[in-house]
């Protein structure tokens, strides 16, 4: 039977010949947009997770960066994307807020949320409060009697105004009552950089990318943004347990697509997320390695979290204010 024969048999059934020409998803590379440097979380999370779906694919799926704007440059360069899952957003925790700062900023937001499908959350950790591990402060204490001493005079990086680095320190700064100096970086791969050069006294991180500099010895850290000690910092005290009981923040990773990309594409790649991020020994390894481990969270769960964490930092960005 030919080809026209079997589409007209096909359409004699009901069935569209257009169902019979699509080519199934994916056919051509997929890719991977991280809207920051390389060496932050985002980036630490897109490699293995990029590489764990070229195996289920046997498509490439490239980690593209574009950074910027402390992350919107990227991340409205996918809202632009033809909706037809070739082009995914691995983002953070500042996703939504990024909008609402440049409302702050009198300025049309480059992006909004409702551009994107939420696809999946792949990780969620709480962020970390580094210092060079020369510095002279061995606890949260000694920081904060510090710069009550010389307001101003301690500086801390971020990934960006209104960043999630520098989201995160305005709930620590704000509760402590200290005025530390904001230094602004294009990503928290950069910002890390500075802290290791010495350019910088102290940075928000996520766990993945300083893992290896605290095991170096290179960094100390002094306290998480979380309800519970990070099984690979054990070690490190909470906010909480030091008596900051609403400084609570944690830096997540979180896949997205387009908004109009067919719900077939969308399921699709969120059922290999899920299946990835339960079974892949070597995608696991990898996440628990960079000290961010797997947790994976879809559908309306994922939704009802997002949100929930959106206003919760969307009001800590208000308090924040206008930046100059």
């Amino acid at each position: 039977m030919s080809r026209r024969d079997v589409m007209l048999a096909l359409a004699a059934t009901g069935l569209a010949p257009a169902a019979w020409a699509q080519p199934a998803w994916p056919s051509r590379p997929v890719q991977m947009i991280v809207p920051f440097p390389p060496g932050g979380q985002a980036d630490v999370t897109a490699r293995p997770v990029a590489a764990a779906l070229e195996r289920v694919f046997a498509q490439a799926v490239p980690v593209v960066n574009r950074p910027g704007a402390g992350g919107i440059l990227g991340t409205s360069s996918v809202s632009r994307a033809a909706p037809d899952g070739y082009t995914a957003l691995m983002a953070l925790s500042s996703h939504a807020v990024l909008p609402e700062s440049e409302r702050i900023q009198d300025r049309v937001p480059a992006y909004t949320t409702e551009q994107f499908a939420p696809v999946a959350r792949i990780t969620a950790d709480p962020t970390v409060l580094l210092v060079p591990a020369d510095a002279p402060w061995r606890s949260v204490a000694d920081l904060v009697a510090d710069a009550r001493r010389r307001p101003g005079a301690i500086t801390f990086g971020s990934a960006g105004n209104y960043s999630t680095l520098h989201v995160a320190m305005a709930m620590f700064t704000g509760a402590a009552g200290i005025d530390l100096l904001h230094v602004p970086f294009q990503g928290g791969g950069p910002a890390l950089t500075a802290m290791l050069s010495g350019t910088i006294h102290a940075l928000a991180s996520g766990p993945g990318p300083a893992l290896p500099h605290l095991r170096e010895g290179r960094l100390r850290a002094l306290a998480s943004w979380g309800q519970e000690r990070l099984p690979a910092l054990p070690e490190v005290p909470t906010f909480i347990k030091l008596g900051y009981p609403d400084v609570e923040f944690y830096i997540w990773t979180a896949v997205f697509l387009p908004a109009g990309t067919p719900a077939p594409v969308r399921e699709r790649l969120r059922t290999a997320l899920r299946d990835l991020c339960a079974r892949d020994e070597g995608l696991r390894r990898a996440l628990d390695a960079a000290g961010s481990p797997v947790a994976f969270q879809e559908g309306e769960a994922f939704e009802a979290f997002f949100q929930a964490d959106s206003a919760r930092l969307i009001q800590a960005v208000r308090r924040i204010g206008k930046v100059d």
